[in-house]
């Protein structure tokens, strides 16, 4: 791709991402101190160090990627609120604050559309005169198995709007969620780009008969000796503490910890106690009341195809079975067709644990399909799943650095997801699926940003040498809400939700938007139940079978 092309993009994806982040954040400018890579800027102002360290490695990473690294790290950032927290009682109060549907009716039409107005209060009561809270929104009827997500729209003045598709007939609940208020927002956004020190690896080092345990990670401060994992053309650094007359071939897995340390303030933290993390906002009225009104026209939608742009929100469940919004998905269940449609298959998932559930499932469900036992040892080494009589092939392997988990994991068969793709020459009958999200919470966007990137330039190499090959994005799901909220909120998986889907949506590959089920199905699980699953397969089924 030429100079001119890549510049060219990145005035789209700023205009884009302004339109599709929808964030409800303030904006505030960052001034650029010069054409230097800005990662090294930011993270010169908590730490000096962390600076020198990473300009050692610079000679190897393209002066070009830093910069649009930077530019989408800019957008982004200039998107989110800047708020300086000064004391609880002038934050979001959800309890405070009141959600009103705008031009009530006593009965709406299947498919009409509703609008939800939400107008926030601090603790004292007062009106709020500023956006950036982080707010989740869904309508459903339990009894249905029916829910869908809202889009939220800020005014950037202290209200805003909810808009929902009604797409069954029933008795329809409200449900607005204050997250996180906007000062809660801007601490975290500080906190997550200040450092890496909240996540702790150990790596373990076996050599002869000596096995060793020494601290790695993305950086180290110790003047120790290290090793350096490197991929160069990628500029993807990893390091750890080199043992004594032992070489760095040795490491051969890796567990992580939490570190108790953290980048918020004292004071910052009272805004995340749990009780004011994911509090409803008061509705009036809570409900509304749908019917069908014989309306004479016709939805017809077009096969679901790969490529296809997803819009916001792009389904619903009904009877507990997800329907799209913009293909033909629910004239029937491509899972009754699951054995014949992944006959002659080769399907790689490629990321974490919230898709080896696939795997899982398809081995759970699919009667001949059996799981070859490969060596190594707990949860994370890699799955294979064989069907010999139909020739489908399966396999599920976890992603490179960063890999969360206090259980150990083998490292040797640890690569990053742009050189696994790099390793496969692609065909009509390969399948690529891939998820990253869940494990970079915990670390600054650029680590994240760089990733992305990386895996966007192995999908256009792909496609260059096997057009047909197909491939699927997995986008990040949400989970529990948890007080541990500078590694896992779901404030930053909602940034890099947005993110994954503006990065690849000119590619040609297929969108599975787990995020916007999580949030419509109200799962609140690291690892989806199984409903939720199916309907990601299912999905995934409907758009090569």
């Amino acid at each position: 791709m030429s100079y001119c092309m890549i510049k060219g993009y990145k005035i789209i994806l700023v205009i884009s991402l302004i339109v599709v982040l929808k964030l409800s954040f303030n904006y505030h400018q960052i001034l650029l101190q010069s054409f230097k890579p800005q990662i090294l800027q930011i993270y010169s102002k908590h730490n000096v160090a962390f600076r020198d360290f990473y300009e050692s490695n610079t000679k190897y990473i393209s002066e070009e990627k830093d910069m649009e690294i930077n530019q989408i790290f800019d957008t982004i950032s200039n998107n989110i609120s800047s708020v300086p927290f000064r004391h609880l009682n002038l934050a979001t109060s959800a309890k405070m604050s009141r959600a009103k549907i705008l031009s009530y009716r006593q009965q709406y039409c299947n498919g009409d559309s509703l609008t939800v107005r939400v107008d926030m209060f601090n603790y004292l009561g007062q009106r709020k005169t500023y956006g950036g809270d982080f707010l989740t929104a869904r309508i459903y009827s339990t009894d249905l198995g029916a829910a869908a997500s809202g889009r939220v729209e800020d005014f950037n003045n202290g209200s805003y709007n909810i808009h929902f598709i009604l797409s069954w007939v029933g008795n329809v609940k409200i449900s607005v969620i204050l997250y996180h208020p906007s000062e809660g927002v801007s601490a975290l956004w500080r906190a997550r780009n200040a450092g890496y020190k909240n996540i702790i690896f150990t790596g373990n080092f076996l050599y002869k008969t000596q096995e060793i345990e020494k601290v790695c990670g993305f950086y180290l401060e110790s003047q120790q000796e290290k090793c350096v994992y490197a991929d160069k053309r990628d500029g993807e650094f990893f390091y750890c503490i080199k043992p004594p007359n032992v070489p760095c071939e040795a490491l051969i897995s890796m567990r992580s910890k939490i570190h108790h340390h953290s980048y918020l303030t004292k004071s910052e933290k009272t805004i995340f106690t749990r009780s004011n993390i994911g509090v409803e906002i008061p509705r009036d009225p809570g409900s509304i009341a749908v019917t069908n009104c014989q309306r004479n026209f016709t939805d017809v939608k077009p096969k679901c195809r790969i490529g296809m742009p997803v819009p916001y929100p792009s389904g619903y469940f009904l009877n507990n079975l997800w329907h799209s919004n913009f293909c033909n998905l629910s004239s029937f269940e491509p899972l009754s067709q699951i054995n014949e449609c992944l006959t002659g298959k080769l399907i790689y998932l490629m990321g974490d644990s919230t898709l080896r559930q696939w795997i899982e499932y398809f081995q759970k469900h699919m009667k001949s399909l059996k799981f070859f036992n490969l060596p190594g040892h707990g949860i994370h080494t890699k799955y294979l799943a064989l069907d010999m009589d139909r020739n489908i092939y399966i396999q599920w392997k976890k992603h490179g650095h960063p890999f969360v988990s206090p259980g150990i994991y083998s490292v040797k068969d640890c690569a990053y997801i742009a050189r696994e793709i790099d390793g496969l020459p692609g065909s009509p009958n390969t399948i690529i699926v891939i998820t990253l999200g869940q494990h970079f919470r915990g670390f600054p966007l650029h680590l994240f940003i760089r990733r992305l990137l990386s895996v966007r330039k192995a999908i256009e190499r792909i496609f260059q040498r096997s057009p047909e090959t197909k491939i699927f994005i997995k986008l990040e799901n949400s989970r529990d809400i948890n007080t541990d909220v500078e590694r896992i909120s779901d404030f930053h998986g909602y940034i890099q939700y947005l993110l994954f889907k503006d990065l690849f949506k000119r590619l040609n590959v297929g969108i599975i938007d787990a995020w916007e089920m999580t949030q419509a199905f109200a799962s609140y699980n690291l690892h989806p139940p199984e409903t939720v699953i199916r309907n990601q397969i299912n999905m995934f089924l409907s758009y090569i079978c």
